[in-house]
């Protein structure tokens, strides 16, 4: 098959790589029919991730078909149309117990695309699949799914659920790229009095709107005072922070009123100072989190019921095998305008090979 493989910073490559194959009981291997370009993978193109080995095939989103499950598997088979989420878990360590599927001792975690081949190819192999992919409802177009993977369940968890976003809160959101947008979005469903979108690039502020932000901030024009303004020099209950850079963490910590919270979200691939000289009397929370996927059960419930607005961050698609070109689009997403980029393919059936062996051939 044909995976997009990372060869160290600043080389990748879509290319013939092995299939995948079941390692575990508890693994499945599932036909990529729909998957996505998260901001983290820019990250490790530049080399911000270091634990990502050359060789590694990029990516931890994609929705799909089972082909092939593991004799201890239970709540998939053979033919089923799934999510595959960014998070697998073990579900028998002490953090899965307590449904912190992140920080999985058991093999689990943020593996794919990370420590283990992902999902940015024609096949990919999920582990521990009873806790890590998700039977989909017919109802939510592949496209749209694909957002379930990741965005949303970090928006949601890592941002307003840390945050403890509550009604009446004022909630700014610095970074309108898709999680931010996310954020936006998830947030309006806690009754907040106004949220604030925060950004550089004016489309993307023109889509936070579309979200739901009441109010909207070029990051270059003091959005502080703006949020000084509009809350009575209080300052903002919860400030979500959707970049990751030093310069956007400062500025949350600037905006948020005391007794508030800074939720952090972004992806930090250089340090942050933590001014505490001047937060220490503040009364402050600050959070840091990787997803943990608890909240995917939920999020598709509430997608089946059109509660969510997936189908408004997919900007631009393309066959799977023009990840090379996709990858440029989302890269320049100030000059294309890009939110999430999805990629697919035409269906392929499984060909048996051999008496006891299955070939999942491209193109075929």
């Amino acid at each position: 098959m044909k995976g997009y493989v990372f060869h160290g910073p600043g080389r990748s490559a879509w290319e013939e790589v092995a299939d995948p194959d079941l390692k575990e009981p508890t693994d499945v291997v599932v036909r990529v029919d729909a998957v996505t370009i998260c901001g983290t993978d820019l990250h490790i193109l530049k080399g911000d991730v270091p634990e990502v080995r050359p060789g590694t095939v990029l990516g931890h989103e994609a929705v799909g078909e089972v082909v092939e499950v593991g004799g201890d598997v239970r709540t998939v088979r053979p033919g089923d149309r799934v999510l595959v989420s960014c998070i697998t878990a073990c579900g028998r360590c002490r953090y899965c117990r307590e449904g912190v599927y992140g920080q999985c001792l058991g093999g689990g975690g943020w593996i794919l695309g990370h420590l283990v081949d992902g999902t940015q190819a024609e096949y990919v192999r999920v582990p521990h699949a009873d806790l890590s992919v998700h039977p989909l409802p017919g109802a939510i177009p592949d496209a749209d799914a694909v957002m379930l993977a990741d965005i949303f369940p970090t928006a949601y968890e890592v941002g307003v659920l840390n945050g403890r976003v509550r009604p009446g809160d004022t909630v700014v959101v610095v970074g309108a790229g898709p999680v931010g947008l996310a954020a936006v979005a998830t947030a309006g469903l806690f009754s907040p009095e106004r949220v604030i979108a925060v950004d550089v690039v004016a489309a993307r502020l023109d889509a936070a709107r579309k979200m739901g932000a009441e109010a909207v901030a070029d990051a270059r024009e003091d959005p502080a005072q703006l949020v000084a303004d509009l809350t009575d020099g209080l300052g903002a209950d919860v400030v979500v922070e959707a970049v990751g850079l030093p310069e956007t963490f400062e500025l949350c910590t600037r905006m948020v009123r005391p007794g508030g919270h800074v939720a952090n979200v972004g992806v930090h691939g250089r340090p942050a100072t933590l001014h505490l000289e001047n937060l220490w009397i503040k009364n402050l929370t600050l959070t840091t989190g990787l997803v943990d996927t608890h909240s995917t059960p939920t999020l598709l419930r509430m997608a089946t019921a059109g509660r969510l607005p997936l189908a408004e961050l997919v900007t631009h698609t393309f066959p799977l095998d023009r990840m090379e070109e996709a990858y440029g689009v989302f890269a320049r997403a100030a000059d294309t305008g890009a939110l999430k980029v999805v990629l697919g393919g035409p269906r392929r059936e499984v060909v048996a090979v051999g008496e006891a062996d299955t070939a999942r051939q491209p193109g075929s």
